[in-house]
């Protein structure tokens, strides 16, 4: 088919060369760099040459296409010259339905800025040790329906922005599932199709260490897979979490159980002879930053054979983790100690009973702070309040209810004191003045007719009797009550 812009040439003889030669010159296809190749169909920056019956890339190819569609061609072998100059505004490619069986892994050298890559319905065979190791900005990658048996797990190496990979409708008996594990071949990987090819088998514990988002695009239906509890359960745990890639294609996902030739449904597996396969159980726990916490495995089965845990990191825990923080305790429970953010996810127990197998899957939800951080301003102010006032009530009751220390006040009630003498209060006098020195402290102050005054000393209207001298040493003075020096002493004044 003729370029386009040849016919409106050929309409309008009348127009000067010299305009034709300018206008060429001012559109993206009028330079040689930039023509439009033979039997393909340009417009603007895409360049469509589908259904032409080619069987090697049309060159040259102009340096700014942004999009080359060679599809339903005979194009079957993609060698490292089939762009011979950089094409760096390429960011798709479509070469499905060609017959292509082999594609070198320089093929992709010139092409470094391609995110979509349509290798579908081909004859490809094998994926080769890093053959799209230079394709690091693709995003979507099509090789479903081809012939595809051997995947090298580096076919997929500096893959880092991958985001859907199609491998649907293939012979491959094995698939590397632990770049997915590892999370650092394919970290953005958001679906994953292996439907219709010859897996016998899939890793059932690593694929549930696998992140929510990722399994609900994990389509593994029309396979020969072998009948499995841990499948079972891998599956029915998505079907009540309404992943999509098991709720849209319940009835394509059989297998084969021991000793059968029939595929049956996986997901009617539950109680049915040989394997009676149990429902996994789910949980949810939240903590906290720094927190201790313990999943149980409480089976319901006794004389358990086997328990096992396997970490959110695919790990499995046998004893004691790294520095200790994540220890296997007799009754087959997890402690998970000094929790981190990294510590989040779900974790699951497995346990083979004698009769039924059982699964528990406990998701831990660590939140981004410690428990009782909001309220340590709020406690301390609280316990600073309860100090001050505890402390005002002490000595309230240190200055009003001090007890009497003299032992012959005890059972016996104090008169009023005089108006007068109010000046010589207790509560400045802690030691009481005594006018004998017999040793006896109490019981010694007889009083007839005289009325007791303050700290057991007697006032009846004069000076007290003075009791008769017993030796040189044994006269004491008794201290005038209206002294104003006894009143702020607390011991006797000898003379």
């Amino acid at each position: 088919m003729p370029p386009s812009h040849q016919r409106v040439a050929m309409r309008v003889p009348t127009v000067p060369p010299s305009l034709l030669l300018a206008l060429s010159l001012l559109s993206p296809w009028g330079s040689v760099a930039g023509s439009c190749p033979q039997r393909c169909v340009c417009a603007s920056n895409l360049l469509s040459c589908s259904q032409a019956n080619l069987s090697t890339v049309p060159a040259p190819l102009p340096r700014f296409t942004a999009v080359l569609d060679l599809s339903h061609n005979n194009v079957t072998r993609l060698r490292a010259d089939w762009a011979p100059a950089r094409l760096p505004h390429l960011h798709a490619l479509l070469l499905s339905h060609n017959g292509l069986a082999f594609v070198s892994t320089e093929a992709f050298t010139h092409v470094p800025r391609l995110r979509h890559l349509d290798l579908s319905s081909n004859r490809l065979r094998t994926l080769d040790e890093n053959l799209f190791s230079d394709l690091g900005e693709l995003e979507v990658l099509l090789l479903y329906n081809n012939e595809i048996a051997t995947v090298d797990r580096t076919a997929f190496e500096n893959l880092g922005r991958l985001r859907k990979l199609y491998l649907g409708q293939n012979r491959i008996a094995r698939f590397p599932l632990e770049l997915l594990r590892e999370g650092t071949r394919l970290p953005q990987l958001a679906l994953l199709d292996l439907s219709a090819n010859r897996l016998r088998a899939v890793p059932a514990g690593e694929l549930q260490a696998l992140p929510a988002w990722l399994r609900d695009r994990l389509y593994l239906h029309n396979n020969p897979l072998a009948c499995d509890c841990l499948l079972f359960q891998l599956l029915d745990r998505g079907r009540r979490r309404h992943l999509s890639a098991v709720e849209d294609f319940q009835d394509e996902l059989r297998c084969f159980p021991p000793g059968g030739t029939a595929l049956v449904k996986i997901l009617e597996l539950a109680g049915k002879p040989p394997l009676n396969c149990s429902k996994a159980r789910e949980a949810v726990l939240e903590a906290h930053l720094g927190d201790s916490v313990t999943l149980g495995c409480d089976s319901r089965w006794q004389g358990v054979r086997s328990r096992h845990w396997v970490t959110p990191g695919g790990e499995r825990v046998l004893g004691d983790g790294v520095n200790g923080s994540v220890v296997l305790l007799a009754n087959g429970s997890l402690q998970l100690r000094a929790l981190r953010p990294e510590d989040a996810g779900t974790y699951s127990c497995w346990v083979a009973g004698p009769l039924l197998n059982e699964t528990l899957y406990v998701e831990l939800l660590v939140h981004n702070f410690t428990l009782h951080g909001p309220h340590d301003t709020l406690n301390t102010a609280y316990t600073t309040l309860v100090g001050c006032i505890l402390s005002v009530v002490l000595v309230l009751i240190y200055l009003y209810l001090t007890p009497c220390r003299c032992c012959c006040c005890r059972g016996t009630e104090k008169p009023p004191a005089p108006r007068d003498d109010s000046i010589n209060s207790s509560v400045l006098s802690t030691t009481p003045n005594h006018a004998g020195g017999t040793g006896e402290p109490c019981g010694s102050h007889v009083a007839s007719g005289a009325g007791t005054g303050q700290n057991g000393r007697f006032k009846g209207g004069g000076t007290p009797p003075v009791p008769a001298r017993q030796g040189p040493k044994a006269q004491r003075k008794v201290s005038d009550p209206d002294s104003v020096s006894s009143v702020f002493s607390d011991t006797p004044i000898v003379v």
